[in-house]
C-alpha cells in the first residue's frame, strides 16, 4: 500500500504540473513554520489521507484515474461555473467543436423518446447525398442496435475519420420496413452563420462562435448585398440564445462592422495583464443601419459582439437582457491528460462596463410572448450568470440582474423581436418609451380614468 508521504509528494506535484511548473520540488512533512505555504502542504497530505482511505476501504474498488479526475474537476468546478477539467475525450470534442469541422456524416439529430431521430441533412452532406430525411429515425448503426444509448453516445459512433464507410438503419414514417443507407464520412463543416433575405433586408443568424464564424459571416453578408442590390435597407444580426465561443472570433465579427475605437477590453488578475482589441479600418456593411438581436440565451462572445457595437452606436440592440457572462476562459492543455478550461480574465466593453452577472440591456426592449403550452416549464424561465451557483461577482457594482427568456419561435412569422427589428429597419415602427415612461403613462391614464 502507499505510504502517506507518497501520497502527499505525488498530489503536490500533480497540482504543480497543472500550474505550469517546470521543476519539480521535494516535499516533505515535515513544514517550516514560517514558511507561506505550509497550510497548503498540510491541505495537499488531508487529500493524500482521504485519498488513501477511499482507495483501501471503500465497499467497492474504486477507479484510480477517475477519483483523482473528479478530485481535479471539484477543485476547478468550485472556482466558477465556467472553470472546469477536460478529459481527453471531452478535450477533443471541445477541438470539434471550435474547429466547426469534423469527419462524420453531416445530419442534425436530436433524441426522441430513447430513439435518435434526424431533425435534418446538411446540404451538400454524405447524408443528405445518400438520401437520409428529416425525421428518419435511426435503430442500428453497421448492424448493432443503439437504441437506449445517450444521443452523445450515437453521435460519436456516427463520427470517425474521412472515407470510413458506416451503415445506418432507419424507420421512416409510411414505409413499412426498415431502410439500409449506406455512407461514406467526409469533412463536415458547421456552419455558424444561417443567412436568408428578408425582402429588402440581410438577416443572419450566428449560431456560435467557431473557427468559420467569422470567414462565412463576411461571405454572406457579401452575397445578400449582392442580391438585394439598392433595395437594401439594413442588416440584422440575430444572436439570440448564441452561447458564444471564441474570444478572437468575436472580435473579428465586431470588427467588420467597425471602422476604429476599441472592441473589447480584457482584464486578468494584475494590472500587466490588461488587454485591448482595436478595430481596423473597414465595414462589410458599407455603415448602413444594424440591429443586434439578444435575449436571455445570448452570451459571453455573443455579449462582446453587442456590446462593442451598442458602445460605438454602431447598431441598435433589440429584445431582451442578455445572459451576462462576462468572463474569460483559457484552455490549458496537459498533454496526454486532456486540458483545463481556466478563468483568467473578465471583459469589459469599450465604455469600460463590465456585463459580468448583469448583461447588456437592449436599446429597444422587446418582449416575446410565451405560448401557453410552454408557460411555467423550467426550459423557458428566464436565464442568466447571476443565477448560476458560485459564479463570479461583478467587480464594479454590487447589482446584479437575473437574465430573461430565451424562448424564440420556429415561425418567423411568429417571432415578435424580429417582426419589429424588420418594421423598424423598414421605418415602419419607432421604439417604444422606456419601461419606467410607460408605467408613468398608464398610471397616468389610471388616474384620469378614476377621476371622470
Amino acid at each position: 500500500m502507499m505510504r502517506k508521504t507518497d501520497f502527499a509528494f505525488w498530489t503536490f506535484l500533480l497540482m504543480t504540473v497543472l500550474a505550469g511548473a517546470t521543476t519539480v520540488l521535494n516535499v516533505s512533512r515535515t513544514y517550516s513554520a514560517t514558511s507561506p505555504n505550509t497550510e497548503l502542504y498540510k491541505q495537499l497530505d488531508l487529500f493524500g489521507d482521504v485519498l488513501e482511505r477511499v482507495r483501501s476501504d471503500y465497499v467497492e474498488k474504486p477507479d484510480d484515474t477517475k477519483l483523482i479526475e473528479s478530485a481535479i474537476n471539484g477543485m476547478l468546478s468550485a472556482l466558477d461555473p465556467h472553470s472546469a477539467y477536460l478529459s481527453r475525450k471531452n478535450f477533443r470534442d471541445m477541438q470539434v467543436q471550435t474547429r466547426g469541422e469534423f469527419g462524420g456524416l453531416g445530419i442534425e439529430v436530436t433524441m426522441e423518446n430513447q430513439v435518435v431521430k434526424v431533425v435534418a441533412p446538411i446540404d451538400d452532406t454524405p447524408a443528405a447525398k445518400a438520401g437520409v430525411q428529416a425525421n428518419d429515425l435511426i435503430t442500428h448503426l453497421d448492424d448493432e442496435q443503439i437504441v437506449g444509448l445517450s444521443l452523445e453516445e450515437a453521435v460519436e459512433k456516427m463520427r470517425g475519420p474521412v472515407n470510413t464507410p458506416i451503415k445506418l438503419t432507419v424507420v421512416r414514417k409510411g414505409v413499412d420496413e426498415p431502410i439500409e443507407i449506406k455512407i461514406v464520412r467526409d469533412v463536415i463543416r458547421i456552419n455558424a452563420v444561417k443567412p436568408r433575405i428578408e425582402g429588402d433586408i440581410a438577416y443572419v443568424k450566428v449560431t456560435t462562435f467557431n473557427e468559420q464564424t467569422h470567414v462565412n459571416l463576411v461571405k454572406s453578408i457579401e452575397e445578400m448585398k449582392s442580391k438585394i442590390g439598392s433595395k437594401l435597407k439594413g442588416y440584422i444580426i440575430d444572436l439570440r440564445n448564441n452561447p458564444g465561443g471564441l474570444l478572437d472570433q468575436a472580435i473579428a465579427v465586431s470588427d467588420d462592422f467597425l471602422e476604429r475605437g476599441a472592441i473589447v477590453i480584457t482584464k486578468g488578475r494584475n494590472n500587466e495583464e490588461t488587454q485591448r482589441s482595436q478595430a481596423r479600418p473597414g465595414d462589410v456593411a458599407d455603415g448602413m443601419k444594424i440591429i443586434v438581436l439578444i435575449n436571455g440565451g445570448s452570451a459571453s462572445a455573443s455579449e462582446i459582439v453587442a456590446g462593442a457595437l451598442q458602445d460605438h452606436e454602431r447598431a441598435t440592440i433589440i429584445g431582451t437582457r442578455s445572459f451576462g457572462k462576462g468572463s474569460v476562459q483559457t484552455i490549458i492543455p496537459l498533454g496526454a491528460n486532456g486540458a483545463i478550461r481556466l478563468t483568467t480574465a473578465r471583459y469589459y466593453t469599450p465604455r469600460n462596463r463590465s456585463i459580468q452577472a448583469k448583461g447588456i440591456d437592449p436599446d429597444i426592449i422587446i418582449e416575446q410572448e410565451l405560448p401557453e403550452d410552454l408557460k411555467g416549464k423550467l426550459g423557458v424561465k428566464p436565464r442568466g450568470e447571476a443565477s448560476l451557483r458560485g459564479h463570479l461577482r461583478n467587480g464594479d457594482t454590487e447589482e446584479e440582474i437575473s437574465g430573461s427568456s430565451a424562448y424564440v419561435p420556429q415561425e418567423p412569422e411568429k417571432d415578435t423581436q424580429l417582426q419589429f427589428a424588420l418594421n423598424y429597419l423598414r421605418g415602419k415602427v419607432t421604439a417604444p418609451p422606456p419601461k419606467a415612461e410607460q408605467a408613468e403613462q398608464k398610471k397616468a391614464e389610471t388616474q384620469t380614468d378614476s377621476s371622470k
